[in-house]
Formats: structure tokens, C-alpha cells, sequence
């Protein structure tokens, strides 16, 4: 059995109605799962940029970028590849504002160069940007501290370089 890889997909799509409904039902009807999804308007506000990262082995890929190609509204598809892109997620973190550790939580923001962008006596909300394990280290730093709530948004991705996807 060969090993499973992770891989980022980036689909430009028409920005109408429906568009994300067509590409995520492709891969339920596929039976594949999609670790991560975002999608936004691109500098072209015609089109949407949807990055689709999932797990799956050589074939696995090959099938979903096939099938991604072949739907209606899909301008272009490609796999953005680690060494030639740059990966980021934001997570937004709550933790408890305790004055024992409340130090020790601005000590470990500052080195992971994030930021408190709310403050009240019984929270601070945290902003962190970075590659995904950088955002796992955090987390699991802050476990101690006291989750309140957490949300992530997922990887994006964009190509090295001064070409862009919609171009080529």
C-alpha cells in the first residue's frame, strides 16, 4: 500500500452561485475527503480562488485534478507543489486571562510572532499566521493555559514568483 501525502490543489472558478456546491459534491461523489478548504474572490472579481488540500496517494490526485478540470465553471487547476509556493493559515485563539499566567501567554505570543487583538479581564483573543505546524505548535503551548475557543481558517496557498494560475 503506498504512503498517503497531503497536497494543495488550487481551482480558479467563474464566481457565480453554485460553483462550491459542484466542486465539493465532486468529491463526496469521488468518496474523497477535503482536509481543508478555503475559497475568496482573486484580483480578478469574475473568478474565485478555491485551495483545496486533501490527503490521498499518486492517484488519488491525478483523478481529483482530472475530474476538477472537466466541471463547468472551473477556469484552471493546479497543484501547488511545497518547494515552489508559499503555505500560511490564521488561527484565532481565546485563552484565559489569568494574571498568574498572563506573562508567560505574552512571552509565547511575542516569539511566535502573533499578536493579542482583543484584551478583557477574562480573555485574551490571539492572531497567529504562519505554516500550519508553526500554528499546531502554538496550540499545543497554550493548552495549558486555558482554551476558551479556537477557529482556524485553513491553508492558503499562492505560487512563487510572479506568475499567477489564472495566466498561465
Amino acid at each position: 500500500m503506498s504512503k498517503k501525502n497531503q497536497f494543495t490543489i488550487a481551482v480558479y472558478v467563474e464566481n457565480k452561485f453554485g460553483v462550491l456546491t459542484r466542486v465539493t459534491s465532486m468529491f463526496t461523489r469521488r468518496g474523497f475527503n477535503i482536509d481543508c478548504l478555503t475559497v475568496g474572490e482573486t484580483e480578478c472579481p469574475e473568478y474565485s480562488r478555491i485551495t483545496i488540500t486533501m490527503s490521498g496517494d499518486g492517484y488519488a490526485k491525478t483523478q481529483m485534478i482530472n475530474q476538477l478540470r472537466k466541471l463547468f465553471n472551473v477556469k484552471k487547476v493546479e497543484e501547488l507543489e511545497p518547494e515552489t509556493s508559499v503555505n500560511r493559515e490564521l488561527a484565532l485563539i481565546k485563552v484565559k486571562n489569568d494574571p498568574a499566567t498572563r506573562q508567560e501567554i505574552m512571552s509565547a505570543v511575542s516569539i511566535f510572532r502573533s499578536s493579542i487583538i482583543d484584551y478583557s479581564p477574562a480573555a485574551l483573543c490571539i492572531e497567529i499566521t504562519g505554516d500550519p505546524s508553526k500554528i499546531d505548535a502554538f496550540i499545543e503551548i497554550m493548552k495549558p493555559f486555558e482554551i476558551i475557543e479556537m477557529c482556524r481558517t485553513g491553508i492558503l496557498a499562492i505560487e512563487r514568483g510572479a506568475g499567477t494560475l489564472l495566466n498561465k
